[in-house]
């Protein structure tokens, strides 16, 4: 190249560059900073952020978050989302303009996460195409359709004298210890094959029970289509006070794709222990038990997310099973009765009956589902009121023969049948029964075919009743999923099924002696 020429480029060259030097304009872009003027146990003080919102995220050094929690006229108190142990006073706090949010979608399915999305099964980050903000409004009413659609937990006492529909918000209480996770861990298992989506929300618990129960689910297949959403006993408590609302913001993406979704909360006692001890912290005003006014309303917002959509926008479905721990039986207490009155029943875990072995240990009597029978399939309901009234007369009548009073034969012969009815409810846990061998056993107790077999030998007899099930015709157990009605005629045959089963069970009648002649 001549030089003359390679001047020339360089000049131009120059030229342009000089042209949009001129051409730019710097502008400044304000960044609100603020100054940490008090740390606590999961909570800051922070001054000099004017334009900071309620529920907006602030970021702390060392990549802490904080929401902001009480917005005053001269500083904020914000709850920590993380380890505060690095934190001290005089460092600066920035705004970021944003609420919180959580990665959504199918990617989650088979994680473990923190309610950050951070990971805690040892896997790769969570790639998410989606986020949604953790704190989103219920759907309105005209946006909701009846619940009508049963959620089989594949217990049998549940899905016949306490039924769930999908869409439905099914309270589970009770003493610690007595089988109240247990119940939830079960209704998950039995989703596989039935296109349900389960959200497992844990607070608060031992880093060994987690664990645990993520090891059951994950041996018997169900990590397959549930996320789990943890946040540990020994984590901040901002951490466990959001945990419910970003694991509500997770199943609701699924829910709004059109499909169906169990969440599990387990518990919000723990849950509303963390917010009373953040708002203290935070010198808001106490009420009953010390909780702040508003501990009604977190429940309620959250809760009030479950639902059942119309067809329109997708029919999907987000079933609600809260955990509430009672303190010696006290349902009475004040956030029982808050989580009892926000719910649509609920299912009460008895101790007596834990001590006894009756496992699941559901009191009935002291159990409700307020959607009932039109969340049940025909052939439940062709049987479970006789069964429950049926059960009520035994648990009363039960007390009277623990006094040693004389008894008639009817009162015997009703104690008795209670008896059978009590030991074909027990059921092993992770255990779920398919809804035809459920049927079934339900309808021989009906019949009372079991009656006349020993106590002894109800396992066996129950467990040979079920096995029987699978031999009903494909043709009777569709009706059992699809019919308005259970019909004579099905009725009759899966008893006949029953009978057969049960034949080896029942006493061998003496011969009669001969006579003399």
């Amino acid at each position: 190249m001549e030089p003359e020429s390679l001047r020339s480029v360089f000049d131009r060259t120059f030229a342009e560059i000089d042209q949009v030097r001129n051409s730019f304009t710097p502008q400044l872009t304000p960044h609100e900073v603020g100054t940490i003027t008090r740390v606590s146990n999961g909570i800051a003080t922070v001054s000099g952020l004017p334009g900071a919102g309620y529920d907006e995220l602030l970021e702390f050094p060392g990549g802490i978050f904080g929401i902001a929690f009480n917005v005053d006229e001269r500083e904020i108190g914000v709850v920590l989302l993380g380890d505060y142990s690095g934190l001290h006073t005089g460092a600066q706090v920035q705004r970021t303009g944003r609420v919180l949010d959580v990665a959504v979608g199918d990617e989650l399915l088979g994680r473990v996460i923190d309610p950050l999305g951070r990971p805690l099964d040892g896997g790769s980050p969570v790639r998410a195409t989606k986020r949604l903000p953790i704190e989103r409004p219920a759907a309105a009413i005209m946006d909701r359709a009846a619940v009508n659609v049963p959620l089989q937990t594949g217990l049998k006492v549940v899905d016949a004298l306490i039924p769930i529909g999908r869409g439905q918000r099914e309270l589970i209480l009770g003493d610690r210890q007595t089988g109240k996770t247990a119940i939830a861990i079960d209704t998950i298992l039995n989703q596989k094959g039935r296109n349900v989506v389960c959200v497992y929300c844990v607070i608060g618990q031992r880093a060994s029970a987690i664990a645990k129960a993520v090891a059951n689910l994950r041996e018997k297949g169900a990590m397959d289509y549930t996320v789990v959403v943890v946040a540990e006993g020994n984590d901040a408590p901002g951490l466990e006070y959001i945990t419910p609302y970003a694991a509500t913001s997770i199943a609701e993406s699924f829910m709004e794709a059109g499909r169906d979704v169990l969440i599990v909360y387990d518990d919000l006692t723990q849950h509303a222990r963390a917010y009373r001890e953040l708002s203290l912290l935070l010198r808001r005003p106490p009420g009953r038990e010390a909780f702040p006014g508003d501990i009604f309303y977190i429940h309620s917002r959250l809760l009030e997310r479950a639902t059942h959509l119309r067809k329109e926008l997708g029919g999907g479905s987000l079933t609600a099973l809260p955990i509430i721990e009672t303190e010696a039986q006290d349902i009475s207490a004040y956030i029982p009765t808050n989580l009892i009155s926000i719910t649509d029943g609920q299912i009460y875990v008895s101790p007596s009956l834990f001590e006894l072995g009756v496992l699941p240990a559901v009191d009935v009597g002291k159990s409700v589902s307020r959607v009932g029978g039109k969340a049940q399939r025909a052939a439940y309901r062709a049987v479970a009121g006789d069964l429950k009234l049926a059960y009520a007369q035994f648990l009363e009548l039960e007390t009277f023969a623990r006094f040693g009073a004389r008894l008639d034969e009817n009162t015997r012969k009703i104690i008795e049948h209670g008896k059978r009815i009590r030991e074909c409810l027990k059921q092993p846990e992770s255990a779920p029964v398919a809804v035809a061998a459920q049927i079934t056993v339900l309808l021989a107790l009906s019949a009372e075919l079991f009656d006349n077999v020993p106590l002894d030998r109800m396992t066996d007899a129950e467990h040979a009743v079920q096995e029987a099930a699978a031999g009903i015709s494909a043709d009777v157990s569709a009706r059992f999923d699809t019919a308005e009605k259970l019909s004579d005629e099905d009725r009759k045959a899966v008893i006949e099924i029953a009978r057969q089963a049960l034949a080896p069970f029942q006493p061998k009648s003496e011969p009669e002696p001969a006579k003399k002649p």
